[in-house]
């Protein structure tokens, strides 16, 4: 056999046992958390807010906020995000400033979202008077989401064949015409994936709002941005690690993250489906 067929077999069959391994992973985890979540979840579980100390009642208030910090966060990121992506492809001359940006974007993405937590801490909390509050949750989830937007929106301009902008210029129109009419809408689909990824990754965070917007405890739903919101990941680790019953409260640990795990897949679903909508349009 030809030795560039087995070194192609090799490197499909590590490929092919790493995609199996890793769906084996998420069945048995998925498996876990329904098991040992499952019992929990009910009508009143959903919709009443925790009480005896968090061993009874439900998680409607950590519903709630968890929403909120994610869906602010991502308007928060997305205009500023594809903006500086739209400023890096069409405006900015290539040079080593250029390269600084980038290398600092990227940089970006790989800290730990504890650090921004303590930024948002000092910087929104502290230094603006924000307090722990909703907003500085939301802005400090905006940060935290900010790199993974610009990334994958810059990719997804880049991606727009050149063909399109020159057909439109050829045309008579602008510059900006050109972004706002003809490449934006064809990059939806990509900028739509940072969306996604940025959800992910903002809904599960623990570290970023524990300094900024979360709290122990709360009975009542906010009225307003100002004030703190209790938050399923951290209300995940209050009852797993500060609690007072903490071994009588395990089945509502494991019903609240089935929900965490059910709230991300549902918020995903829906971006993945304007996605596909886009897609097709185009």
């Amino acid at each position: 056999m030809d030795i560039k067929k087995i070194k192609e077999n090799i490197v499909f069959w590590v490929i092919k046992s790493a995609a199996f391994l890793n769906l084996l992973a998420l069945t048995i985890f998925l498996f876990f958390l329904v098991k040992n979540g499952i019992s929990a979840i009910s009508w009143k579980f959903l919709v009443l807010p925790p009480r005896d100390m968090m061993t009874k009642g439900g998680i409607m208030p950590c519903i709630v906020g968890t929403l909120v910090l994610s869906l602010g966060s991502i308007i928060v990121s997305l205009p500023l995000g594809v903006g500086a992506a739209i400023y890096l492809c069409e405006y900015a001359k290539q040079g080593k400033m250029l390269r600084i940006i980038r290398l600092g974007i990227n940089n970006l993405a790989g800290v730990p979202s504890i650090v921004f937590g303590l930024f948002g801490l000092a910087f929104f909390a502290t230094y603006l008077h924000f307090k722990v509050s909703i907003l500085t949750g939301i802005l400090t989830l905006g940060l935290l989401s900010l790199p993974v937007i610009i990334g994958t929106s810059e990719e997804a301009i880049r991606s727009v064949p050149d063909t399109y902008k020159e057909a439109s210029i050829a045309l008579g129109a602008t510059k900006w015409q050109t972004i706002y009419k003809i490449i934006l809408p064809s990059a939806i689909p990509g900028i739509m994936t940072g969306v996604i990824l940025s959800i992910s990754r903002v809904a599960g965070e623990t570290a970023a709002i524990m300094y900024t917007a979360a709290v122990f405890y709360s009975p009542h739903l906010p009225t307003s941005i100002f004030q703190p919101v209790m938050a399923l990941p951290y209300h995940i680790y209050v009852l797993a690690t500060a609690g007072t019953n903490i071994d009588k409260t395990r089945p509502l640990q494991y019903g609240t993250a089935l929900v965490l795990v059910g709230l991300i897949f549902l918020m995903n679903f829906i971006a993945i489906m304007i996605r596909s909508k886009k897609q097709a349009k185009n």
